[in-house]
């Protein structure tokens, strides 16, 4: 069974708002290695509208660094499953809007072979803990205190989730990336 693997960079005082922390090189080249081992990425609209068509735009131009490049061809390469209401279309042909209750197509996601999958924002992400469907969490904490900003929160459980820490990693920026396991 696949499992569902949920990343997100994160400030110390815990914002999530992409615009609070920007990653730098060495933060691209571990979400780079962590894409690689996946083959979907399951979003909700604005996450998607996020990433699209900006690193696709990046993969094409080839602007940017090269862990900006390296990121974005890897990127473009996943399938994606985005759910969403209102989205009209996707802007490739890797993507499938999805329309239909989360719970039940997770579940159908993964039983399906392959590599792990990759959830990516707040509101998918915080629906998918409560319902029990994460399996991994990957925090990048970035030496911030933002202050401001959109927090990860959301989610009710009927108990606390207790995780086990398996991979800690401090990067020269200071950003610590973490790796847990539900238990």
């Amino acid at each position: 069974m696949r499992n569902v693997v949920f990343a997100i960079n994160i400030t110390l005082d815990g914002c999530c708002d992409h615009t609070k922390f920007n990653p730098d090189e060495e933060v691209l080249e571990h979400y780079t290695h962590l894409i690689r081992d996946v083959d979907l990425f399951v979003y909700g609209r604005k996450t998607y509208q996020l990433m699209v068509p900006y690193w696709p735009d990046v993969a094409k131009s080839q602007s940017g660094t090269k862990a900006d490049i390296e990121f974005a061809q890897a990127f473009v390469s996943k399938k994606k499953v985005v759910f969403s209401r209102s989205l009209a279309s996707a802007e490739d042909g890797n993507t499938r809007i999805v329309r239909t209750n989360l719970h039940d197509e997770i579940l159908k996601l993964k039983q399906e072979p392959g590599k792990d999958i990759l959830v990516g924002g707040v509101d998918i992400p915080s629906q998918l803990i409560e319902l029990g469907l994460v399996d991994e969490y990957r925090f990048v904490v970035g030496p911030i205190v933002a202050g401001e900003g959109r927090r990860l929160e959301g989610a009710r459980l009927r108990e606390k989730l207790q995780l086990k820490l398996v991979e800690s990693k401090i990067l020269k920026s200071g950003c610590v990336a973490l790796r847990y396991l539900k238990q």
